[in-house]
């Protein structure tokens, strides 16, 4: 169901960024929760960054360089492609969920994080991760071990963390209407939620 479609996501990517000239360039970099996964183009939570970052007359640029289905090791292996393209002042990484759909080594995933966001750093980017959560059938245990893994990198790298992109939204009193039909995915109501979740923190580092 997850196709790659790097190209489509380059061509987005020219899109997202408001018309002025901007001073800093904000690299997205994530899968379909990012990607506009079943929504109309332009109603994505990485879409209404932009347009925040117009209304604040902060002079930047998103590039949405996310894919639906894609895991930390695909983010891993574009990395460096994008940051040399780019040239991002700030990058935001919101992978992980993918490795833990498909059952893959945590220990893996960690580090595919880390290399990402050292690749950003010394790039000269600022760097924030956005972190996901597991549904409780996964087990208490695993959960547990999977949110830490975010929160590890975030330490250990010094980084800034978004806890979980979903709070409020798959943790909330009526998630079932805030999903698409697959139970999945964020319906287009949801993004600003995701947004808000993010933006506090992204707000630091453009200061």
């Amino acid at each position: 169901m997850f196709r790659r479609h790097f190209i489509a996501a380059l061509a987005w990517s020219c899109l997202a960024g408001p018309a002025f000239a901007a001073d800093k360039t904000i690299l997205v970099l994530g899968d379909s929760l990012s990607a506009e996964y079943g929504l109309k183009r332009g109603s994505g939570w990485v879409a209404l960054l932009a347009q925040r970052l117009k209304a604040e007359n902060i002079a930047a640029r998103v590039v949405n360089a996310s894919i639906s289905g894609e895991t930390s090791a695909g983010g891993r292996s574009r990395i460096a492609a994008l940051l040399a393209v780019h040239h991002p002042s700030h990058v935001i990484i919101e992978l992980g969920g993918n490795d833990a759909l498909r059952g893959l080594p945590l220990a893996v995933t960690e580090d595919n994080l880390a290399q990402m966001t050292r690749a950003s750093l010394q790039a000269g980017a600022r760097v924030l991760l956005v972190g996901i959560q597991v549904p409780p059938n996964y087990g208490a245990d695993y959960s547990a071990r999977f949110a830490a893994t975010f929160e590890h990198v975030s330490r250990t790298q010094k980084v800034a963390l978004v806890p979980f992109l979903l709070k409020g939204i798959a943790d909330g009193p009526d998630a079932t209407r805030l999903f698409q039909a697959d139970r999945i995915h964020p319906t287009e109501e949801a993004h600003p939620a995701m947004l808000a979740n993010v933006w506090p923190e992204l707000r630091k580092l453009l200061k």
